[in-house]
């Protein structure tokens, strides 16, 4: 099976920086449409940013400007580099994947990585 892990979440003061990581792992065959969500206390999960499946990037614009996603494609990695932090990022962040694995295209989800931001 495949397997997301995300890492590099942590306690922060506001206007600092953060960068999280996900690695995948597994029986891939492909990778498609790769990103990032958060989901805050008593709130839906949301979309932060993403990779679409041509390539281009999707961003919330609430993080337009201060949230970056990039790609290792050898590593099947994706990572987030946040800055300027503020108190409404804190989440629960989790990498999604819509991966092809032994079988046939899945979404797969990491367990999720705590981000605090402090004011």
């Amino acid at each position: 099976q495949v397997q997301l892990v995300e890492s590099g979440g942590g306690l922060v003061q506001a206007g600092g920086s953060l960068r999280l990581s996900c690695a995948a792992s597994g029986s891939i065959f492909g990778i498609n449409a790769v990103g990032w969500y958060r989901q805050a206390p008593g709130k839906q999960r949301e979309l932060v940013a993403t990779f679409t499946s041509g390539g281009s990037t999707n961003y919330a614009d609430s993080v337009k400007g201060r949230f970056t996603i990039s790609r290792d494609n050898a590593k099947n990695t994706v990572y987030l580099q946040m800055n300027s932090l503020k108190p409404e990022d804190t989440a629960v962040y989790y990498c999604n994947g819509r991966i092809h694995d032994s079988t046939w295209w899945r979404d797969y989800w990491g367990q999720g990585t705590q981000v605090t931001v402090s004011s």
